[in-house]
């Protein structure tokens, strides 16, 4: 019996395409992220299809693409619908708050360390500075994502 619950749920997280729309979203903006710093310095920068940080942002994406296709899939009018809207809230605030303070921080405290290493005293590694988003990084993930979830769920039919 546990046997046929796992492969439920395995088979289910397979089918799943609201899960599968935000990862979708998630995955090609931090494509995007890499094509466009490699347009700036002509050097691919792998630790960007992972990192924080940058245009546009991943994280809004991941979460306005799960948002919208919760509302196309289970009605704009309905409690997780809702859910999901401040759920998004709060990652994109955030972003754009929270993150991006520790980040603007981390860049202080970076060139503080880079002082005393002038005096000779040597430090064990620079924070990284990258954290947080711009308002207008947050607004493009934000839209990029929603735009993502409807095309998906217009191609499919949902």
């Amino acid at each position: 019996m546990r046997n046929a619950y796992l492969f439920n749920g395995i088979v289910g997280l397979r089918l799943n395409v609201t899960l599968w729309t935000a990862v979708a979203a998630w995955a090609v903006a931090q494509l995007i992220k890499t094509a466009i710093d490699y347009s700036k310095t002509k050097k691919i920068d792998f630790s960007l299809l992972i990192g924080t940080g940058g245009m546009p942002s991943s994280h809004c994406a991941f979460v306005s693409a799960m948002t919208t296709a919760i509302g196309v899939r289970n009605g704009f009018d309905t409690s997780i619908f809702a859910l999901c809207c401040v759920f998004s809230m709060v990652v994109m605030y955030d972003a754009a708050g929270v993150r991006r303070a520790a980040g603007k921080q981390a860049a202080i405290i970076n060139q503080l360390v880079e002082a005393i290493e002038n005096t000779g005293i040597k430090m064990d590694k620079k924070l990284k500075e990258l954290l947080g988003h711009s308002p207008i990084e947050v607004a493009a993930g934000a839209g990029f994502g929603g735009v993502i979830a409807l095309l998906i769920f217009n191609f499919q039919g949902a």
